[in-house]
């Protein structure tokens, strides 16, 4: 194979890895939904300690376990062409409160949930990985960081300690979050500009206050703030999603290279029937030129045969005259035996005045003697 020839397979090869691969360069939109989990937490209670020891409870400790939630979050961004991105994310993650332990004692959840929510600011990077498979899909990963700010909900937060002590949290907190995002993108070649999305997040906040209540639960169900005060939770968040992305500025793939296009073949206009020395006769090789001349003047549609005979130069002028015109008119007879109309053909006879080859009086020229046929 030549080096040219090598160098267009090995472009061609290329062209759809190159289409799909390329960086994001301007406005995109995405979304993703999947699993969170909320680490658990161990902080304190700020209670009245007269409180605990009016309810029999050890200490002011408090741990929250949490099941295992879900997470959403949709983002509109900006790409600039060198793998650089960087973009707005609204989210919401939600989690089932398993256990509130508290004052060292096994606490058990009566009911409540953790909601986080609020805005980002990311930035993200997506590197160009080389792929040595023609027609196969790139993976394109990425890492991205982010801050913002999230409000943290305990809603109806509740545990159970002993058959009379309860603690309720019911509280919204806003603090500084931030996150770490590493992910996979693979772009999908049916439609230029989308991209299927798994990756996992982390997300954090500077530790919320919330509004915390001891109550007491009298035999009746009726229940008795018995101290208020505030609580600190760590918020660490822990996220696999999948989603989707769209680039709205993604070029569409380049058809491939078309081969070079090879001109048909041209239709011959004029042949030329060679004729013995003082023969008008017609040869076998010479009816096959005409045969073809009649055909080609049907494809190509020509109105007007011109048929020219010649004589070389071994005769006299006044022979030689007529002797081409012998030939012209065997040569339109067998046109005409071929289909083409006696009225589309005119005759003409040259003699020797227009010889092919130059020669001296008296000389048998062989491509002399000939008749020519003009399509036109």
């Amino acid at each position: 194979m030549s080096l040219r020839k090598a160098l267009m397979a090995a472009t061609i090869l290329s062209l759809p890895l190159a289409a799909q691969a390329q960086p994001i360069t301007g406005l995109y939109v995405g979304g993703g939904a999947g699993a969170n989990w909320v680490q658990s937490s161990t902080n304190n209670v700020d209670s009245d300690s007269s409180v605990r020891v009016r309810l029999g409870l050890p200490n002011d400790s408090l741990k929250a376990k949490y099941e295992l939630g879900w997470g959403g979050v949709a983002s509109i961004g900006w790409g600039f062409g060198n793998g650089l991105r960087i973009e707005a994310e609204g989210s919401y993650r939600e989690n089932d409160i398993d256990q509130l332990s508290a004052f060292g004692t096994r606490g058990y959840s009566i009911g409540g949930k953790q909601r986080t929510y609020g805005a980002m600011g990311n930035v993200f990077y997506d590197f160009a990985l080389p792929s040595f498979i023609p027609q196969f899909t790139p993976v394109v990963p990425y890492i991205g960081a982010g801050v913002g700010y999230q409000w943290v909900q305990m809603d109806n937060a509740t545990g159970r300690y002993g058959p009379n002590a309860r603690l309720v949290i019911d509280d919204t907190n806003g603090q500084f979050a931030y996150q770490g995002i590493a992910g996979l993108a693979f772009p999908i070649p049916a439609v230029p500009g989308l991209s299927f999305t798994a990756e996992y997040r982390f997300l954090g906040t500077l530790s919320p206050q919330f509004d915390t209540e001891i109550q007491s639960v009298a035999a009746n169900g009726t229940r008795t703030v018995l101290s208020r005060s505030k609580t600190e939770f760590d918020n660490y968040n822990h996220s696999a999603m999948l989603g989707l992305r769209y680039a709205f500025n993604t070029p569409t793939p380049p058809p491939p290279p078309v081969g070079p296009v090879v001109a048909p073949q041209a239709v011959a206009r004029t042949y030329l029937v060679f004729f013995d020395w003082d023969r008008y006769n017609l040869t076998d090789r010479a009816r096959q030129i005409i045969a073809e001349a009649a055909q080609n003047a049907r494809s190509t549609g020509s109105t007007r045969i011109e048929v020219a005979g010649h004589a070389d130069r071994s005769g006299t002028p006044q022979y030689n005259m007529g002797l081409s015109r012998r030939r012209a008119d065997a040569v339109a007879a067998e046109l005409v035996r071929n289909g083409v109309q006696r009225s589309e053909i005119t005759v003409e006879a040259f003699g020797e005045s227009r010889p092919l080859v130059p020669t001296a009086d008296g000389v048998r020229e062989p491509q002399n003697r000939r008749v020519e046929i003009v399509l036109r």
